[in-house]
Protein backbone atom coordinates (compact mmCIF):
# COMPACT_ATOMS: atom_id res chain seq x y z
CA UNK A 1 0.00 0.00 0.00
CA UNK A 2 1.60 3.50 -1.17
CA UNK A 3 0.09 6.59 1.10
CA UNK A 4 0.38 9.84 -0.54
CA UNK A 5 0.31 12.89 1.62
CA UNK A 6 -0.87 16.33 0.36
CA UNK A 7 0.25 19.51 1.11
CA UNK A 8 -2.38 20.13 3.12
CA UNK A 9 -1.60 17.86 5.92
CA UNK A 10 -1.15 18.97 9.02
CA UNK A 11 -0.01 17.45 12.61
CA UNK A 12 -2.34 19.11 15.26
CA UNK A 13 -2.18 17.86 18.67
CA UNK A 14 -5.04 15.33 19.38
CA UNK A 15 -4.25 14.80 23.01
CA UNK A 16 -2.25 15.77 25.74
CA UNK A 17 -1.95 14.62 29.61
CA UNK A 18 -0.97 18.46 30.82
CA UNK A 19 1.66 18.61 34.23
CA UNK A 20 1.71 14.67 35.28
CA UNK A 21 4.55 13.58 37.69
CA UNK A 22 6.72 11.66 36.80
CA UNK A 23 6.39 8.24 39.59
CA UNK A 24 9.31 6.01 38.21
CA UNK A 25 12.37 6.18 35.91
CA UNK A 26 13.51 2.69 34.88
CA UNK A 27 16.79 2.95 32.65
CA UNK A 28 16.81 -0.63 32.27
CA UNK A 29 13.44 -1.32 31.16
CA UNK A 30 13.49 -1.60 27.60
CA UNK A 31 11.97 1.80 26.32
CA UNK A 32 8.47 3.79 26.90
CA UNK A 33 6.56 5.44 29.27
CA UNK A 34 4.06 4.05 31.52
CA UNK A 35 0.70 5.86 31.87
CA UNK A 36 -2.15 5.42 33.97
CA UNK A 37 -5.02 3.68 31.76
CA UNK A 38 -7.43 5.93 32.98
CA UNK A 39 -5.59 8.82 31.67
CA UNK A 40 -4.61 7.21 27.98
CA UNK A 41 -8.34 6.65 27.73
CA UNK A 42 -9.35 10.38 28.48
CA UNK A 43 -6.58 11.90 26.84
CA UNK A 44 -7.48 9.34 23.67
CA UNK A 45 -3.92 8.25 23.95
CA UNK A 46 -3.57 4.42 22.06
CA UNK A 47 -1.01 1.78 23.82
CA UNK A 48 1.91 2.07 21.72
CA UNK A 49 1.27 5.22 19.96
CA UNK A 50 4.44 7.54 19.82
CA UNK A 51 4.05 10.56 22.27
CA UNK A 52 6.12 13.92 22.86
CA UNK A 53 7.50 14.58 26.21
CA UNK A 54 8.64 17.65 27.52
CA UNK A 55 10.15 17.78 31.36
CA UNK A 56 8.34 21.12 33.14
CA UNK A 57 11.58 21.47 35.21
CA UNK A 58 14.58 20.76 33.56
CA UNK A 59 13.19 21.40 29.48
CA UNK A 60 13.96 18.01 28.35
CA UNK A 61 11.81 16.67 25.07
CA UNK A 62 11.76 13.04 23.80
CA UNK A 63 9.67 10.76 22.21
CA UNK A 64 8.78 7.32 23.10
CA UNK A 65 5.89 4.98 23.22
CA UNK A 66 2.89 4.71 25.42
CA UNK A 67 2.39 1.86 27.53
CA UNK A 68 -0.60 1.56 29.60
CA UNK A 69 -0.38 0.93 33.49
CA UNK A 70 -2.61 0.43 36.48
CA UNK A 71 -5.94 1.75 36.36
CA UNK A 72 -6.21 4.55 38.98
CA UNK A 73 -2.56 4.18 39.98
CA UNK A 74 -1.38 7.20 38.64
CA UNK A 75 1.62 5.78 37.61
CA UNK A 76 3.90 7.94 35.13
CA UNK A 77 7.03 5.58 34.87
CA UNK A 78 9.83 7.08 32.32
CA UNK A 79 11.53 3.96 31.03
CA UNK A 80 15.05 3.09 28.94
CA UNK A 81 17.40 5.90 27.93
CA UNK A 82 14.77 8.39 28.55
CA UNK A 83 14.77 7.70 32.37
CA UNK A 84 18.31 9.66 32.07
CA UNK A 85 16.51 12.61 30.99
CA UNK A 86 14.11 13.05 34.01
CA UNK A 87 13.79 12.42 37.28
CA UNK A 88 11.01 11.06 40.09
CA UNK A 89 9.04 14.00 40.67
CA UNK A 90 9.63 15.74 37.63
CA UNK A 91 6.25 17.51 35.82
CA UNK A 92 5.63 16.62 32.45
CA UNK A 93 3.72 17.24 29.34
CA UNK A 94 2.76 14.11 27.21
CA UNK A 95 1.84 14.87 24.02
CA UNK A 96 0.27 12.87 20.81
CA UNK A 97 -0.26 14.17 17.59
CA UNK A 98 -2.65 13.72 13.99
CA UNK A 99 -1.58 14.05 10.75
CA UNK A 100 -4.92 15.52 9.02
CA UNK A 101 -6.58 18.06 6.72
CA UNK A 102 -9.10 18.98 9.02
CA UNK A 103 -8.53 20.70 12.44
CA UNK A 104 -9.80 18.39 15.18
CA UNK A 105 -10.65 19.11 18.74
CA UNK A 106 -7.70 18.20 21.60
CA UNK A 107 -8.24 16.44 24.68
CA UNK A 108 -6.24 17.95 26.90
CA UNK A 109 -6.33 16.61 30.50
CA UNK A 110 -5.47 18.35 34.16
CA UNK A 111 -4.43 15.95 36.45
CA UNK A 112 -3.53 16.80 40.03
CA UNK A 113 -0.14 16.08 41.96
CA UNK A 114 -1.04 12.26 42.36
CA UNK A 115 -1.40 11.96 38.44
CA UNK A 116 -5.56 11.70 38.92
CA UNK A 117 -7.70 13.30 36.65
CA UNK A 118 -8.76 17.20 37.69
CA UNK A 119 -10.47 18.28 34.66
CA UNK A 120 -10.07 18.66 31.06
CA UNK A 121 -8.83 21.82 29.88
Amino acid sequence: MRVILHDSMRQLLRGKIHRATVTATEPDYVGSIVIDQDLLERADIWPGEKVLVSDVDNAARFETYAVPGKRGSGVISVNGAAAHLVGTGDKVIIMAFELTDKPIPSKVVLVDQGNRFLRNL
